[in-house]
C-alpha cells in the first residue's frame, strides 16, 4: 500500500453529527467542488441549527479528486472517506458511508452525485427535510429527458413497482435521502453481494426501504437532473446486469411480501408542484445501433432463450426479428413476460446468471428501440404518461409472474 493512502480523512475530528451530506465519487477531480459547493450553501441556509458534515465517499481515485474535496472552502466539516485500492464500486463507497453513519450517530443522510451539474442548495433542503418530519428514505422527482435512465423506466421502475406495490418513480435515482436507523439496517443486511457493491446499490437500498415498510416519500427536486447522459444503446452491460441481477435477487428473499401484493398504490410526495419547469437535455439515440443489437442477440442468446423464456415468449421474439425499423415494435405486455421469465429463471436453471443477465441486453435494446419509436413525437409528460401505462401492463400481467414462480418452485422448468 502507498504511503499517501488514507481511509479516512477527517481534519475537523469530527465525532458526531446529526446531518450528513454524501457525496460518491470515482475520479470526479474535474466535477466534485461544484456539488460540495452547492451542498454546504444547502446546509447553511437550511439546516443552520444542525450539526452536520459533508463526506466524499471515495475509490482512493488516482485523479486528485481527493485533493480537490478537501481544498473546496465550506462552512461545513468535511471527511474524506476512502475504499482500500484496489476496491471499486458504488456500493463499496456506501458501506463505508452506512459504517460512519451509524458511528456519528447521524439523523439525516442526503446522497448526491458527483457529476451533477444541475443541483442547488434547495437540492438539499428537499432530500433532507422530510427525513426531520417523519420520513425515513426520500427519492427523487425530477424532469429528465424521455431518453435519460431508460433502464429505471424500462425495468426499475414498473418491476418495483408491480413487485412491491409502491410507486417511486425514480428507484435508482443517485440523489436520495434516508435516515440513520435506515443506515443501520443497511449495514447489517445479510443481502449485501457483489452487484449490490458495484451498480446494485440503489435499487438494494429503494427495496430494502420498502421491505422494512419504511416511511417513504418522493421530494419535488425543482429542476431536471442534468449529468453526463449517455446513449441507452451505449455500454450499459455491467450496469444493466448489476441493476437486474439485484432485482432478481432481491425477489427470493422478498417472496413472502410481493407475491401477496396485488396492485400498486402512490407515494407521498414532498413539496410543491416543479415550480420553473426547465427542459432537461436532450438525449441523442442511434436507433439503427439499437436495431443491430437486439438482431445481433438472435444468432448469440438463441439457445439460451430457449432455456430461460417461454415457447410462446420466443416464438414472439421471431416474429417481432423480421420486423423493419420502420414498422419495429416491442409490445409491453410482451417485454414484461419477457422480465417474469428471466426472474423465474434466474438462479434456477443451468445457465450462468451472468449469461442470463448478457442475454437479457439485446432484448433491452430492442424494447428500447420501441420506446423510442412510440415516444418520438412525445412532449415529456405524454412519454410520462406512456411509462405510466406500461406500468399498468406490469401489474396486469403479474399473475403470470405468480404462475412461472410457482413453476420454478416446483421445478418445473
Amino acid at each position: 500500500m502507498p504511503e499517501s493512502f488514507e481511509s479516512e480523512v477527517n481534519p475537523e475530528k469530527i465525532k458526531k453529527a446529526e446531518m450528513v451530506v454524501c457525496i460518491p465519487s470515482y475520479n470526479e477531480a474535474d466535477s466534485i467542488g461544484y456539488p460540495v459547493t452547492q451542498a454546504d450553501k444547502g446546509l447553511e441556509k437550511y439546516f443552520d441549527e444542525k450539526e452536520s458534515v459533508i463526506i466524499n465517499c471515495d475509490n482512493n481515485s488516482p485523479d486528485n479528486t481527493k485533493q480537490v474535496f478537501l481544498d473546496t472552502p465550506t462552512k461545513a466539516p468535511k471527511i474524506y472517506l476512502s475504499t482500500d485500492p484496489g476496491i471499486k464500486g458504488k456500493g463499496n463507497n456506501f458501506r463505508n458511508l452506512f459504517q460512519k453513519v451509524v458511528d456519528l450517530r447521524a439523523k439525516a443522510v442526503v446522497v448526491v452525485d458527483a457529476d451533477l451539474k444541475s443541483i442547488t442548495p434547495d437540492w438539499i433542503r428537499h432530500l433532507g427535510e422530510p427525513l426531520f418530519d417523519g420520513f425515513s428514505y426520500v427519492a427523487p422527482l425530477y424532469v429528465r429527458h424521455k431518453y435519460d435512465g431508460t433502464i429505471t423506466n424500462g425495468i426499475a421502475y414498473p418491476m418495483t413497482r408491480a413487485l412491491y406495490g409502491r410507486r417511486v418513480r425514480q428507484p435508482i435515482g443517485g440523489d436520495f435521502g434516508f435516515g440513520g436507523k435506515l443506515g443501520a439496517v443497511y449495514l447489517n443486511s445479510k443481502t449485501w453481494d457483489e452487484a449490490v457493491a458495484n451498480f446494485g446499490i440503489d435499487i438494494w437500498m429503494t427495496t430494502l426501504a420498502i421491505n422494512q415498510k419504511a416511511q417513504i416519500c418522493q421530494a419535488f427536486m425543482g429542476r431536471p437532473k442534468i449529468h453526463r447522459t449517455k446513449d441507452p444503446g451505449a455500454d450499459l452491460g455491467p450496469m444493466l446486469r448489476q441493476v437486474v441481477g439485484t432485482i432478481f435477487t432481491l425477489m427470493k428473499e422478498f417472496e413472502s411480501f410481493w407475491t401477496k401484493v396485488k396492485y400498486s398504490r402512490p407515494t407521498a410526495i414532498y413539496g410543491f408542484g416543479l415550480g420553473e419547469v426547465e427542459m432537461p437535455p436532450k438525449v441523442d439515440v442511434d436507433t439503427g445501433n439499437l436495431l443491430n443489437q437486439f438482431h445481433g442477440g438472435f444468432d448469440k442468446f438463441n439457445p439460451i432463450w430457449k432455456e430461460i423464456l417461454t415457447a410462446d415468449v420466443c416464438r414472439k421474439l421471431h416474429e417481432i426479428k423480421g420486423l423493419k425499423e420502420r414498422e419495429f415494435n416491442f409490445p409491453t405486455d410482451l417485454w414484461a413476460r419477457v422480465l417474469y421469465d428471466t426472474a423465474a429463471s434466474y438462479g434456477e436453471v443451468s445457465v450462468e446468471c451472468d449469461e442470463i443477465m448478457d442475454s437479457l441486453i439485446p432484448l433491452y435494446f430492442g424494447r428500447t428501440l420501441s420506446f423510442v419509436k412510440r415516444t418520438r413525437k412525445m412532449s415529456i409528460k405524454q412519454a410520462e404518461e406512456a411509462i405510466e401505462n406500461d406500468c399498468e401492463t406490469f401489474e396486469m400481467t403479474k399473475p403470470y409472474l405468480l404462475q412461472r414462480w410457482k413453476k420454478r418452485k416446483m421445478n418445473e422448468f
